[in-house]
């Protein structure tokens, strides 16, 4: 079978590149912005194709040489403080992007099963009625990110009504593992105290909001939902992804803070706020449940050792290559 994960240096795209390379023989073939991009780990397992979301006519050479069976859509713009910044880029990326896939496909006549990956910010601004949040609560995103992921949701089903597109969005939540950037919260507690450790900076953690509640998940395990949706899943349809579980983000900063071997202090950033914050988030994933048997395997205990392990080596080998 021939799939295509864009987006496949990021951060979730190379966990869910490896765990399809186990799982069967696929010729897997990964969409990049340009040569020497893919990590080590995927080098010489992937056949890699080179063009920019916004490069419609290099987006539809690289379909038509691939000739895709399944197509994993994980590229785009996912930082929410970035989409504050710059929204026009934001919906530039993920939302036109998504239309020159879609019509690179069409005018293709290729007909390949594409899963979209949108967020959990699409819902937006939730009322305690809406939780847990289901595929039914209705989107009222904050911030440009969850529009434009809202949109990409939208257009897609648009497509699929209007075009036979086999396509399916899923909605993941919180999702944190080992490698995930410094700019979002788990990784950046984490380097901190790495770097405390390491005595490469003062023992001062910066700190957001540490009363939102979140529903966070091992990447590890949301890409094998991804896999079981893009088997299992029905076209036209919306799957939320997450634990069904709400922790604070004191709960886990306080984790790091305890397995850390030196001590810290904690100094809020107003910096590090968002304009608009929602104080919980919480996954109803009973329509993956049923569609796949999809729970997840990690404890969040474990995830977050791993994610502070990896700090701790690279921060590290940081050091000794700037030496």
């Amino acid at each position: 079978m021939r799939l295509l994960i864009t987006g496949i240096t990021g951060f979730v795209g190379g966990y869910l590149a490896d765990y399809l390379l186990t799982q069967a023989d696929y010729q897997l073939w990964g969409l990049t912005r340009g040569p020497g991009r893919l990590p080590p780990n995927l080098a010489g397992r992937v056949n890699e194709l080179y063009a920019d979301l916004d490069d419609p006519a290099a987006l539809r050479r690289a379909l038509e040489l691939a000739q895709p069976e399944l197509i994993f859509h994980l590229a785009g713009q996912p930082f929410v403080p970035e989409s504050f910044r710059d929204p026009g880029a934001t919906l530039q990326t993920n939302l036109l992007g998504t239309l020159h896939i879609i019509q690179a496909l069409i005018a293709l006549q290729l007909k390949p099963r594409l899963l979209l990956v949108g967020s959990y910010e699409e819902y937006g601004n939730i009322a305690p009625h809406d939780l847990p949040i289901s595929e039914a609560c209705p989107l009222r995103p904050t911030n440009p990110y969850g529009v434009s992921k809202a949109a990409q949701s939208l257009l897609a089903m648009q497509y699929h009504m209007s075009h036979g597109l086999d396509a399916l969005c899923v909605r993941p939540f919180t999702h944190i593992g080992p490698g995930q950037s410094a700019r979002f919260v788990t990784a950046a507690f984490a380097r901190q105290i790495a770097r405390i450790e390491h005595g490469l900076q003062p023992p001062l953690v910066q700190v957001g909001n540490l009363s939102a509640q979140r529903d966070f998940t091992d990447v590890r395990d949301i890409v094998r939902a991804y896999a079981l949706l893009a088997q299992h899943g029905n076209a036209g349809q919306v799957y939320n992804v997450g634990s069904g579980q709400a922790v604070t983000v004191q709960s886990i900063l306080d984790h790091f803070v305890a397995a850390s071997t030196t001590t810290v202090e904690v100094q809020p950033n107003p910096e590090l706020m968002r304009p608009i914050d929602m104080p919980l988030v919480l996954c109803d994933a009973r329509r993956l449940r049923d569609a796949t048997g999809w729970v997840p395997n990690l404890p969040l205990s474990q995830t977050l050792n791993d994610i502070l392990n990896y700090w701790r080596d690279r921060v590290l080998h940081e050091e000794a290559g700037s030496t």
